[in-house]
């Protein structure tokens, strides 16, 4: 029997890789009383039948960073651990057979420049040179990523398991964690047993590393981890003579991907249409195990590939294998501190990249158990995006068909998931649909992104450049532009700050002044004690004792979560009306004349002037009218209760027949947005962007004491700036730009941009990006030739700090 300690600083559950290297990385760092527990045999779960490959080009820069340090560790277990890895540096192709897949690995290639990482673009026969086996009939390009590699998948994650005992973990096999019990909102100790012997370790953090059991994991603490096991098919061919080390390859188009080792191919897909897999639990004694065969589903895959590689169809199958592998609704993993319980900690759902992944991850995520704050933006992949529904089973079931096939998807701008969808829909859905909406999806909101004219196809067409729904949405941003549009914003997320400390509170966690009168809204930004930005908010004073915090969509319940934290002794209480509420803007130069003409309140500057709400009368209804703007025009939120959200939206309709309204999406906001360099939290501004640095000093009252975040303001404005967020209008009106685009100062890559749309306004690519400047000024910074790399292409650029539209925000006080 397994001799584990009563009493443990942390309890890490699982011994795939990833539990290895969390390990392996506290230990690092020098925590004592370590103790990982695996219910079979490490690596027993998903982990040793992983392909091994290991890219480290990510869909954004920390991704990517976590990524190449995973390579970098691995070269060096062996040497400290004396287990070999097999780790390879053989580098991997990537071929495109399509001209839409040629412009995304050639997107990627670019992207791939800007975060630092080798790469080459190749043409047909240049890769037929570096890759003589392959037919390359059909073949547009290809993309060189020179060290990228391969490695064995079992010695590393036992190599990082004894790297971890090294420096005094204990790694317990056999031992099934049963339980974990939780008080108040922290978790107090774990149950386990082996055998017959049962047992509690007491413990100060828990991890939940469980791989395709981590939602049942997260379950016993009552924490949210969304994921769900599928079926992954590959298959190994026998000894094929005369073959040598060859680079990774991948072919998307065919949905396959292709390893030598040892003399031997092995041929793997990520096929459209996904089995998922466990839906009613996994079996007690899987260890090691295989799911049943499935040719019939992998034949079509196999045909493909006996063409593009025809050595294939003389080389026999040595193994067909299907193993499960775990993926989450946004096929991004789960990581960090989880929302629900303030020591249980989750790094589980991997979507086959776990061993590229792990040794980043493992890094990061004991970084900030370390310190309590994480160690830079891993909003990609942290738990707290979750929502709370997405653990519901069915939703994961039908999600996990689309989400394995994606991986090897074309990665369009603006793609929608479709499986799982219409869970949450705002109160105005329905005559939105009647009216031609679009929608998309996200954190399972339905939103109306663009409106199909009539006799219009309602769907998406894809592309990279303009694509079918391009002259709607210029449309809906001609209207908001000149005359007056009115769009969804019900699923923005509103909290509701109530109680005798509301005041002193929110002045606490907030960079702004919230010591104004009721009726009065502040933008502002909850910062961490770097200066980063963890929140970006409009707060309504609604009485002495009452405000509303508005945050984005997506981010409500971490941002929630978030304040919660930070209560203290402050006596306020925190409550969620997302739901209570919907939301009609109502934006554009005509905006005023037609509130007026639905209520018979003033909305002129004297009686509502911009920052300012009001109770008003609606048709024969109520409402709260904001005077904000996220457009840059004059404009309302008009906030409904949910019951009368009907009767509002007709009542507006109907008045607007007369003066040319338009039904708006949410495509149209990020174009009218960026026009006027409005911030897009997950993009320009994130947890390790300092607020001076992304433009919003204004937004900060360092005259007002005690506040988080603010020391790191005011030794940054002792220090000076280091990178500034800018602006950039693209010289040619036919280049689209989404993000991650290099930013070329002077003839060299020094940043990318955070975000990018279509200013149809502007006429022009309009995207933003932080550019260096440590010891310059603004002018200095201005006065550089500035390009956008896309696809490979450089386009100049024309750069500004203020807003290229309205740089004096005169249309919004109108």
């Amino acid at each position: 029997m397994t001799n584990l300690p009563k009493k443990a600083r942390v309890v890490i559950v699982g011994g795939g890789v990833v539990g290895c290297s969390v390990a392996y990385h506290l230990t690092k760092l020098g925590w004592k009383d370590v103790v990982l527990l695996e219910r079979k045999q490490l690596t027993c779960g998903t982990t040793w039948h992983a392909a091994g490959l290991i890219g480290q080009l990510r869909a954004s820069a920390n991704m990517t960073r976590l990524a190449k340090y995973s390579a970098d560790l691995y070269r060096g277990l062996e040497a400290e651990t004396g287990l070999a890895t097999g780790m390879k540096q053989v580098g991997s192709i990537s071929v495109a057979l399509t001209e839409a897949r040629k412009e995304e690995l050639y997107r990627g290639a670019s992207m791939a420049r800007a975060f630092g990482v080798p790469v080459e673009e190749i043409s047909p026969q240049e890769v037929k040179e570096r890759y003589p086996h392959l037919n390359i009939e059909g073949v547009k390009a290809g993309v060189w990523l020179p060290t990228d590699g391969q490695g064995d998948p079992a010695n590393i994650a036992l190599a990082l398991a004894k790297g971890a005992r090294q420096r005094g973990a204990v790694v317990a096999e056999g031992v099934k964690v049963t339980g974990i019990a939780v008080e108040g909102r922290r978790a107090k100790s774990v149950s386990w047993e082996q055998g017959g012997e049962k047992g509690t370790i007491e413990a100060e953090h828990v991890v939940n590393c469980a791989g395709m059991w981590g939602h049942e994991v997260g379950r016993m603490a009552g924490v949210n981890v969304p994921l769900h096991a599928c079926e992954h098919f590959y298959i190994v061919t026998e000894p094929i003579p005369g073959l040598t080390q060859m680079p990774v390859l991948r072919v998307p188009d065919e949905c396959a991907y292709y390893k030598e080792d040892a003399g031997k191919y092995l041929l793997g897909a990520f096929e459209p249409n996904a089995k998922p897999w466990g839906m009613n639990g996994i079996p007690e004694d899987f260890c090691f195990d295989q799911l049943p065969e499935d040719f019939d589903h992998f034949e079509p895959i196999l045909e493909r590939a006996v063409n593009r590689l025809p050595m294939l169809a003389e080389a026999g199958i040595h193994t067909f294998f299907n193993g499960p592998e775990s993926f989450t609704p946004d096929d991004a993993y789960n990581l960090g501190l989880s929302l629900e319980v303030d020591n249980y900690w989750v790094a589980a759902g991997f979507n086959s990249i776990g061993i590229q992944s792990a040794g980043g991850a493992g890094m990061a995520l004991a970084q900030w158990m370390e310190t309590g704050e994480k160690p830079f933006d891993l909003g990609d992949v942290d738990v707290g995006r979750n929502q709370p529904f997405q653990g519901n089973r069915h939703y994961l079931f039908e999600r996990s068909k689309e989400t394995l096939g994606l991986l090897y998807a074309d990665h369009y701008p603006y793609r929608q998931k479709a499986t799982a969808r219409g869970v949450r829909r705002t109160p105005f859905h329905g005559h939105l649909e009647a009216n031609g909406a679009v929608f998309g999806e996200i954190g399972g909101w339905e939103r109306a992104n663009w409106f199909a004219n009539e006799g219009q196809e309602r769907d998406y067409q894809y592309s990279w450049g303009p694509q079918n729904w391009f002259s709607n949405q210029a449309a809906e941003h001609r209207a908001v532009r000149t005359n007056v549009g009115m769009y969804d914003m019900s699923s923005f997320g509103k909290i509701r700050v109530e109680g005798r400390d509301a005041e002193a509170y929110l002045n606490h966690i907030s960079g702004a002044d919230m010591s104004v009168a009721p009726g009065k809204i502040v933008y502002t930004q909850f910062l961490n004690r770097t200066g980063g930005i963890e929140a970006d908010v409009t707060v309504t004073r609604l009485s002495e004792t009452a405000y509303l915090v508005v945050t984005p969509a997506v981010t409500r319940l971490k941002d929630q979560v978030w304040m919660r934290r930070h209560i203290g002794a402050f006596n306020v209480v925190l409550t969620d009306v997302t739901a209570g509420e919907g939301v009609l803007a109502v934006m554009g130069p005509n905006a005023r004349k037609l509130m007026q003409a639905v209520s018979p309140n003033d909305f002129s500057n004297g009686a509502n002037p911009f920052g300012t709400a009001q109770e008003i009368e609606i048709g024969m209804g109520l409402a709260r009218a904001h005077r904000v703007s996220y457009v840059g025009e004059l404009g309302w939120e008009v906030y409904v209760s949910s019951d009368m959200c009907g009767h509002v939206f007709e009542t507006l309709w109907e008045a607007g027949q007369g003066m040319g309204l338009k039904l708006c999406g949410m495509h149209m906001m990020d174009s009218c947005r960026i026009e006027k360099a409005f911030r897009h939290f997950g993009h320009d501004i994130t947890c390790e962007d300092h607020v001076l640095e992304a433009g919003l000093g204004f937004a900060v009252k360092t005259t007002k004491p005690d506040f988080i975040g603010r020391d790191a303001v005011l030794r940054k404005k002792e220090a000076g700036l280091e990178k500034r967020l800018v602006q950039f209008r693209l010289s040619d009106p036919g280049v689209m730009v989404y993000h991650n685009e290099p930013l070329i100062r002077d003839g060299k890559i020094v940043s990318y941009l955070s975000s990018g749309a279509y200013g149809h306004h502007l006429g022009a690519a309009i995207g933003m990006g932080y550019v260096p400047c440590k010891g310059e000024t603004a002018a200095d910074v201005l006065g550089s030739a500035y390009e956008v790399e896309v696809a490979g292409r450089r386009v100049k650029a024309e750069a500004s700090l203020a807003p290229m539209y309205d740089p004096k925000s005169e249309r919004v006080r109108m």
